[in-house]
């Protein structure tokens, strides 16, 4: 029997393609482009009467079988929420062997920020400024999904987020696009490589202006300008695209009147003809069904074939999904079956690129070596202490001297919670490995030393999270919690301490999909219980869980330290107890402005001079409109002197490159990091630019007394703006005033001055 071409390892993938797509039907093409989540079997007593059950609840225990039904009938190309490797082995049997081309599923999971090993979350990672770290950091994400047979992630979450009651900001990597753009980058890398054996599909998400909602609200549509799109939205995606990311995951809401899941000019003009993006597009959970819903589709089959010719090529689906109707739409003549096929390729190459066709199963029997490995542990921890922000430090009270401190009280309830430790978008965690504030500090100090008092409950959701169902290790503040005695006992703790290490923040599920708040406040009464403790006279060292910013007023004028932990993963206590301790100097940034007050937002550093900017700080008649932290700032442990600013020509004509560098020295008897920021700021030209904006930045170590040069191009890629004066990408003649230091308040020192290219 001749072996079908597709199967002829020594074919190209394009011969390969073409004969598979000869052979296959066109419910098997629509089954291609179509991904189910699949919920598990839960197990259940003989006797239990499944039929007893509500409508709704029936309907979920019979989607897996539902399923698996329509995967023997080769109408599923893909499946998500799987992490079993057992099960996915099963599920890509049934797939090779029983049916009729033998095509291997592709399977999806969100891991976002860990598999097993869980990282700091992505905001966090972000505040590194570190790519190389995140590339690493990544890689151990990928390896360890990759084990158990998970093919693709759906990250990274890049969209730009400059409204902080957005909860999906802990997703992402902040409010600026070269930052983001470095940080969507360096996720692709990890996360996918060569697509090697041990490497994912990455999935950068999500296309796009999700973060731009209204209000902050997941979910609400979002009106964008083109200049805001093309200069502060897309940035990260072209970045990634260029990285080699495979796949795009088109966004839920609606992007200036149109639906971003069926938008052509979103996914084709742009993504496809400008960017060169040559992977797959997959929608978001049930975002092809949402067509009906948001009132763009008249029905289920025009939301289908919307989706496809707008360049969407797989819809994920829990259940009937959408593209199902795609054979009939074919049939009717509704659209054309070379539009199916388009999409089909680009789906197969995939598969065939990850080398599922010659090996569609995961050698399950090492997975566990890869899932327990010590090493993703490390870096893990190292990945947490690079993300911590010091964003005060008065009178130089960290690091704490272990040689002088006698008891320590550490307060608060997500000082010892395992599950709040990891953060959200984490489904696979083992929250028995975690390490808490408080056994990082036991560990280093012993049990007789640090005392812990819960104190204040944390208030909860008002609306709960659909994602605490599903997850046994949620952590909450028991029912009955007497909050007036437990404050009574942290104040009492902390007044016998010679350090109070008072963490405060947000649970884990108070971020995230799902989660956006209308206020920023300390949720419950942490800000009463930090007031009493300051109030003992014991120094007070804050560290804050979160993964937004809260309003810190109160505290940044009366404690005497501030650490930004955000949700630090697996090995977080251990990071923080470290950098508490001095092992290790802070030196994360904020990759956000941090707002003084909730009525503040959004406020960004890259803002327009406008009318009176004498008067910026004045905008409101009754609080500064100045950030409490500025973006890019963070404290360290030692003291950088910056010296020598200079550029390496006064002129260059538009399209040619300067150099600009300066000296940073370590002034300080520690080594620590330092991150060099490059700032740029155009006085004149077809549109108006932003007082301050970021165009490179550096993280470098110093030891004691020791100096270095850091240098940045300040060219066409740092220079070029969308205008929308001039509907495209512009290089203006002009004046450019340069600044290069340790945050977005750096000083704009020098000049360069661009002029207009010779014309031929």
């Amino acid at each position: 029997m001749t072996t079908p071409i597709y199967k002829d390892t020594t074919a190209s993938i394009s011969a390969r393609i073409d004969d598979l797509l000869g052979q296959m039907t066109l419910e098997e093409k629509a089954g291609q482009l179509t991904q189910y989540f699949h919920f598990g079997v839960p197990e259940m007593a003989a006797d239990f009467d499944i039929d007893a059950l509500p409508p709704e609840h029936r309907a979920f225990l019979d989607q897996p079988a539902a399923v698996e039904t329509a995967l023997e009938q080769g109408k599923v190309g893909s499946i998500l929420f799987v992490t079993d490797a057992n099960l996915i082995l099963r599920l890509q049997k049934i797939a090779i062997e029983k049916t009729r081309l033998g095509i291997p599923l592709l399977f999806g999971f969100d891991v976002i920020h860990g598999f097993r090993t869980i990282l700091p979350a992505p905001i966090a990672l972000a505040a590194s400024w570190n790519p190389d770290l995140i590339e690493r950091a990544q890689t151990v994400a990928a390896r360890e999904a990759r084990a158990v047979g998970i093919h693709w992630t759906f990250a990274p979450m890049i969209d730009i987020a400059r409204d902080p009651r957005w909860g999906r900001i802990v997703e992402g990597p902040g409010e600026d696009p070269v930052l983001g753009a470095a940080v969507a980058a360096a996720q692709v890398r990890g996360f996918q490589g060569d697509l090697g054996a041990d490497r994912v599909l990455a999935g950068p998400k999500h296309l796009a202006g999700y973060g731009a909602a209204r209000g902050g609200r997941d979910y609400d549509d979002a009106e964008v300008s083109d200049s805001e799109l093309r200069n502060v939205y897309l940035p990260p995606f072209r970045a990634a695209i260029d990285a080699g990311a495979a796949n795009v995951m088109s966004a839920y809401m609606d992007l200036n009147g149109v639906p971003a899941s069926a938008n052509r000019w979103l996914m084709t003009e742009v993504l496809r003809e400008e960017m060169g993006f040559e992977g797959f597009v997959v929608s978001d959970a049930n975002a092809v069904r949402s067509l009906e819903t948001q009132h763009f589709a008249q029905d289920l089959t025009d939301a289908a074939v919307s989706a496809l010719e707008a360049g969407l090529d797989m819809e994920m689906a829990i259940s009937d999904a959408a593209f199902s109707r795609l054979p009939g739409a074919v049939a009717e003549g509704r659209i054309d079956v070379s539009v199916l096929d388009t999409a089909v390729r680009r789906v197969l190459e995939a598969k065939f690129r990850l080398g599922l066709f010659e090996r569609p199963y995961a050698d399950s029997s090492a997975a566990n070596d890869v899932l327990d490995s010590v090493e993703h542990r490390e870096i893990a921890q190292i990945a947490a202490e690079q993300s911590f922000v010091l964003l005060k430090n008065a009178d130089h009270a960290l690091p704490l001297s272990i040689e002088r401190l006698g008891t320590v009280a550490v307060i608060g309830q997500l000082a010892d919670s395992q599950r709040d430790m990891l953060g959200p978008w984490v489904f696979n965690h083992d929250t028995a490995e975690t390490v808490t504030i408080l056994n990082g500090l036991r560990s280093r100090l012993g049990t007789e030393t640090v005392v812990h008092a819960p104190g204040a409950g944390i208030l909860e959701r008002k609306f709960p999270s659909a994602f605490d169902q599903s997850d046994p290790t949620i952590t909450s503040t028991p029912d009955g919690w007497d909050d007036d005695a437990e404050i009574e006992r942290a104040v009492a703790a902390a007044s016998a301490a010679d350090v109070a290490v008072v963490v405060v923040g947000q649970r884990q599920n108070q971020a995230g999909e799902g989660a956006s708040t209308s206020t920023l406040d300390l949720p419950g009464r942490q800000q009463e219980q930090l007031e009493r403790i300051t109030a003992t006279g014991t120094p007070v060292i804050l560290v804050v869980i979160s993964g937004r910013p809260l309003d810190l007023r109160w505290a940044d004028e009366n404690v005497s330290a501030i650490l930004q932990a955000w949700y630090p993963g697996t090995r977080g206590g251990d990071a923080i107890a470290a950098t508490l301790l001095g092992e290790t100097s802070p030196a994360g940034r904020l990759p956000f402005t941090w707002p003084r007050h909730v009525g503040q937002v959004p406020l960004i550093h890259s803002h327009l001079r406008t009318f009176a900017p004498q008067d910026q700080s004045t905008r409101y008649f009754e609080e500064e409109s100045t950030p409490l932290f500025p973006f890019g700032h963070g404290l360290s442990y030692a003291t950088f002197e910056y010296s020598g600013l200079r550029v390496d020509r006064d002129t260059v004509t538009v399209g040619d490159t300067a150099l600009v560098s300066v000296d940073v020295r370590n002034v300080s008897e520690c080594s620590a990091d330092d991150v060099t920021q490059l700032y740029i700021h155009q006085r004149h030209g077809a549109s108006s630019r932003p007082i301050r904006e970021l165009k490179g930045f550096k993280r470098i170590t110093l030891g004691p007394g020791e100096q270095c040069t850091v240098t940045f191009p300040v060219g066409p890629d740092q220079l070029r703006y969308w205008s929308a004066a001039t509907r495209s990408d512009t290089q203006d003649a002009t004046a450019i005033d340069i600044g290069i230091g340790p945050s977005s308040n750096t000083a704009l020192d020098i000049t360069l001055t661009t002029t207009p290219a010779h014309i031929r």
